[in-house]
């Protein structure tokens, strides 16, 4: 074995020992984490990222700069519908303590404004705000509010104070606004006219619980740019997850999606451009989802395409080959069953004539392990889901443009390969 290669491989194993075995009491939050008790499910997540500066690829945003006495309006979609909802709200990488002063949450009908009679306040231990240090996270109280699967609903923030940099999700694939003052209770949009943007800021949940039948619980889908949806069409909730919730919803399972997906992510190695490696934000991120049964691994081709390459400021790129990635998953899969979680392994997609073309004969070594290993509970080959039948790459009736990421029928296409019954 090469000594680099087994040195990362220990170091991997050794991870996952100490996350099962050895891990720090968590510190203590208002976060229910990894709670199924009362049928609590994610309806709604987003994985939080450190604030960065906005640039060609994915637009600007306004994290570096924070709020100052403005309220922020964000959209998102359930999953699952119930009659009780919670949101969880994260500063885990704010520079001070986040005061919230007030929140609010109703049916969306169109852009910014909000179903008449459908506002409800949201509270926080029964106050209208909360004080959040930096690093931690917090849920609110909850709120009876009925919903359905596949339904749009508003979260208003109003941040009186100034937050200073912003914890956020960058490719929302969505429209966020913000507007000066505090427009909690708007019903309409016209204060949110001017500014907005296509991430999510602070945000990171929509629980629900309730229901006509009792809730299956959360399946989470971890990855990189394809989980996240980049190269699908902004603002039509076309990722393989929304996809994959669209399945569970008319096969009427009651059956949270949880997308902790983040751009440019890696299996193994830390970015300051594009978060935490998902082997430290596992525990956070995954475990800690309500009622989470299963976790799709979609990770590792941003590891193979960037081995070695410059890092450009966001980190290092080491010298990572397939035996470094067998070596992540099976500290995955460790944590995972530890805590009695499903995992489901999907192969990686097809990269010739990409920017990642370099990573071929790994990928094509990697996805053999995972379809005859046996070590993952179930596998979607995505691989051959997305494959150009007719040469190497690709179906081009899949491909946004770059030979990389699927479009919005190919994220259709992953949704398929993934069978229901191993969720």
């Amino acid at each position: 074995m090469h000594s680099r290669r087994g040195r990362l491989a220990v170091a991997v194993a050794l991870l996952a020992v100490g996350l099962t075995t050895a891990l720090p009491a968590a510190p203590a939050t208002a976060v229910p984490h990894g709670d199924a008790r009362g049928g609590w499910s994610a309806g709604w997540a987003s994985a939080p990222q450190h604030p960065v500066p906005g640039n060609e690829w994915d637009g600007p945003n306004w994290s570096t700069e924070g709020f100052r006495n403005q309220s922020v309006r964000q959209v998102v979609r359930l999953s699952v519908g119930g009659s009780r909802l919670r949101i969880r709200l994260s500063n885990r990488y704010g520079t001070g303590p986040l005061r919230v002063s007030g929140a609010t949450i109703g049916r969306t009908t169109a852009g910014a404004a909000v179903r008449p009679g459908t506002v409800r306040r949201l509270t926080f231990g029964r106050s209208a705000g909360v004080t959040i240090p930096a690093g931690r996270d917090v849920a609110t109280d909850v709120v009876f509010l009925r919903t359905r699967p596949l339904e749009r609903l508003t979260v208003t923030l109003y941040l009186a104070g100034s937050t200073g940099p912003a914890t956020f999700h960058e490719n929302g694939l969505t429209t966020t606004y913000r507007a000066a003052g505090d427009h909690r209770y708007d019903r309409d949009g016209r204060a949110f006219a001017g500014e907005v943007s296509d991430s999510w800021y602070y945000l990171t949940g929509v629980d629900v619980a309730g229901g006509p039948r009792p809730g299956r619980g959360t399946v989470v889908t971890l990855g990189d740019s394809i989980t996240d949806g980049y190269g699908s069409t902004s603002g039509a909730d076309n990722r393989y997850p929304d996809q994959l919730a669209e399945r569970l919803a008319a096969a009427g399972v009651p059956m949270g999606v949880a997308n902790v997906g983040i751009n440019g992510n890696k299996l193994l190695t830390d970015s300051t451009c594009y978060g935490e490696s998902m082997l430290t934000r596992f525990r956070r991120d995954v475990l800690d989802q309500p009622g989470v049964r299963t976790v799709i691994v979609a990770a590792g081709i941003n590891d193979l395409g960037t081995s070695e390459l410059p890092d450009f400021g966001c980190g290092p790129s080491p010298k990572v080959d397939e035996h470094h990635l067998v070596a992540g998953y099976r500290a995955l899969i460790h944590i995972a069953r530890a805590r009695g979680i499903t995992v489901v392994g999907t192969t990686l997609s097809p990269v010739a004539g990409s920017v990642y073309g370099r990573a071929e004969e790994s990928r094509v070594a990697v996805n053999h392990w995972i379809r005859s290993s046996g070590e993952f509970d179930a596998v979607a080959d995505v691989d051959r889901a997305l494959a150009d039948p007719e040469g190497p790459g690709l179906r081009p009736a899949y491909d946004c443009g770059d030979r990389l990421h699927p479009n919005d029928a190919g994220a259709q296409a992953i949704a398929d390969a993934i069978e229901l019954r191993h969720l």
